[in-house]
């Protein structure tokens, strides 16, 4: 989430909880891309949207296949609730399939397609998936707007908690590595 310290956020302040799962979109290039298909542009045009800003990967189309967002929910899942998988064992959709058109008509009806990562725990075993959603804009997922990121963690003891990361930059990111420094430091 560009810095955002969720792990030492629920390691520190979330004692005896136990996370259920989580949902969040966790990829903002593949959220530039699908907002200036809804203005009318192609995919390409939205790609270099991102680029533009420097949020696209080296190689959009790992953002645009959902394995940045894999990535993100692998690790989340690991660490925040025991899993031991890799991105690859993440059932993984990315939003390459839609057209200019199909956005343009879900924006005409008050929805968007987001790029949604999940993780659940069934039965001690936590599935987690990747996959474009038709969401209403109202909808809290699609409240995250530019490069912002949503993440919502679905606990025990808590009930649904949320971090939002609102258009974070250079710095975030930045001090997201320090915080997890300082706690690395700490537990030495």
């Amino acid at each position: 989430m560009d810095g955002t310290p969720i792990f030492n956020q629920v390691r520190n302040n979330l004692p005896g909880v136990t996370i259920l799962g989580f949902a969040g979109v966790l990829n903002s290039t593949s959220k530039v891309v699908t907002a200036a298909m809804s203005r009318g542009l192609s995919m390409a045009d939205g790609v270099r949207e991102a680029q533009a800003l420097g949020i696209a990967e080296a190689d959009a189309s790992y953002d645009l296949e959902g394995w940045d967002s894999a990535a993100k929910a692998a690790a989340l899942a690991n660490v925040l609730m025991g899993a031991r998988v890799t991105p690859q064992q993440v059932d993984r959709r990315g939003i390459q399939g839609f057209t200019t058109e199909q956005i343009v008509s879900y924006a005409a009806g008050g929805e968007t397609v987001l790029l949604v990562s999940r993780g659940e725990l069934v039965g001690g075993l936590v599935h987690l998936s990747v996959a474009p959603e038709v969401v209403k804009k109202t909808d809290l997922l699609a409240t995250a707007q530019g490069t912002s990121n949503l993440l919502l963690l679905h606990t025990d003891l808590m009930g649904t908690m949320g971090t939002l990361s609102v258009n974070p930059g250079v710095q975030q990111t930045a001090y997201g590595v320090f915080a997890d420094l300082v706690d690395i430091a700490r537990s030495v």
